[in-house]
């Protein structure tokens, strides 16, 4: 009998202490995620917040001839302090959290731009018009909050210690080798066609910023993570895959800005956020998702929740980007700003010119110079000649052909 118990007795303490060791650990990267995702909303509302006051310091000096007087306002130092601590909050971001959980989280960055955008509108407008106006943002921004809620919720909880030998052992398996070869061959088609081809379409322009992103955000969390290691004593940074990281982070940031300031010369801001935000994130989440592997060991269920609150968030931030209005990128018209006792376009809205509607309207500033010659003022220069004897019947002046040129 003492020894049918025995081995009973023996096994029952390591049965009942394996359930709070993983209870903890379960706990603990709960809280990793928390504080990644309260990082990653922190670093994007400042940003927001950053480039809505620079925003503001351009537009009070607009008129400025000076064209660096803005580094002489304490509104635009003050927004670059906060764009900083923002990009900040978003780098320790992913030390923290897994990579596929932090990159959705842009969404915040739109949802604080477009309160900001409606809190600081400067146009009169009636209670049923700002409604109708308005609603597909409220809608978007709801969304996008529903959203954000699931995707922190249900994101993945896979934590790894982001050492060298980790971060080495990863880039030299065969699905990121075979990742980053597709990932190569799509992007060296699509160069080719956008160089070679023209094909100047927005969706290929912001795969190309996409493709390059995500290279992006691996490093970043790669950097982020050793870095963090390091600080709580286990020295990363004599490892040469530090530095490789980092200088492929700079590289792609480069190249990714490169494409999106191009792409912003060619299309609406709203456009660019909108599909961008789609294209970086979902590519963003399958290079996390192959690089660290951050839906191991998830069960379907979560992984269906976190897929929706992607979809929701994508869908809040197409609203609230489709009700943004197009930008005038250039006003037509003389500026009277100089000319005393008359109104201007500043004056309590009041228009002096009317609006152009007709390549020959009043005021309009366009080049005219496909219009026949027959619409161009003539310009008949005069030049003095000499004066001769009084007998000649030369005139005192002639009249000469006026050339293009002069």
């Amino acid at each position: 009998m003492e020894r049918e118990n025995g081995p009973g007795l023996q096994l029952q303490p390591l049965a009942t202490l394996s359930v709070p060791r993983l209870a903890h650990e379960d706990s603990f990267s709960y809280k990793e995620n928390l504080i990644g995702a309260l990082l990653a909303i922190f670093g994007h509302l400042v940003i927001s917040i950053a480039l809505n006051l620079q925003k503001y310091s351009h537009i009070r000096l607009v008129g400025c001839k000076d064209h660096r007087a803005y580094f002489k306002t304490k509104t635009w130092w003050c927004g670059l302090f906060l764009l900083f601590l923002g990009e900040l909050g978003v780098f320790s971001a992913y030390a923290f959290a897994p990579l596929s959980l932090i990159v959705p989280l842009g969404a915040v960055s739109v949802i604080a731009s477009a309160i900001i955008g409606i809190i600081f509108i400067k146009e009169k407008w009636k209670p049923k018009d700002f409604l109708r106006r308005y609603v597909l943002s409220f809608i978007g921004c709801g969304l996008a909050i529903v959203g954000t809620y699931l995707l922190i919720t249900f994101g993945p909880n896979s934590h790894e210690t982001m050492t060298g030998e980790n971060i080495t052992k990863h880039l030299v398996s065969w699905p990121v080798l075979l990742y980053m070869l597709v990932e190569i061959i799509i992007f060296c088609l699509l160069l080719y066609f956008y160089k070679e081809r023209k094909a100047n379409y927005i969706v290929v322009i912001l795969l190309l910023a996409a493709l390059l992103g995500s290279m992006t955000v691996i490093t970043v969390k790669a950097v982020a993570g050793m870095v963090v290691v390091s600080i709580r004593g286990n020295l990363q940074l004599g490892y040469p895959i530090f530095y490789i990281m980092v200088v492929c982070m700079v590289a792609t940031a480069s190249f990714q800005a490169t494409f999106l300031t191009q792409a912003t010369q060619l299309y609406d801001a709203s456009q660019i956020a909108s599909i961008g935000y789609i294209l970086s994130t979902a590519i963003a989440i399958t290079a996390g998702a192959t690089f660290y592997m951050d839906f191991i060991g998830e069960d379907i269920l979560h992984i269906c929740m976190f897929a929706l609150g992607c979809l929701i968030a994508f869908l809040g931030v197409f609203l609230i980007t489709r009700n943004k209005r197009k930008s005038i990128f250039f006003e037509p018209y003389i500026s009277m700003d100089a000319m005393p006792s008359m109104q201007n376009l500043h004056d309590n809205g009041t228009a002096v010119q009317p609006e152009l509607k007709t390549s020959f309207s009043y005021g309009a500033l366009e080049n005219n110079d496909a219009i026949s010659e027959i619409y161009a003022p003539a310009t008949l220069p005069i030049v003095q000649e000499e004066h001769g004897s009084r007998g000649s019947s030369v005139p005192p002046y002639r009249v000469m052909e006026h050339d293009k040129r002069e």
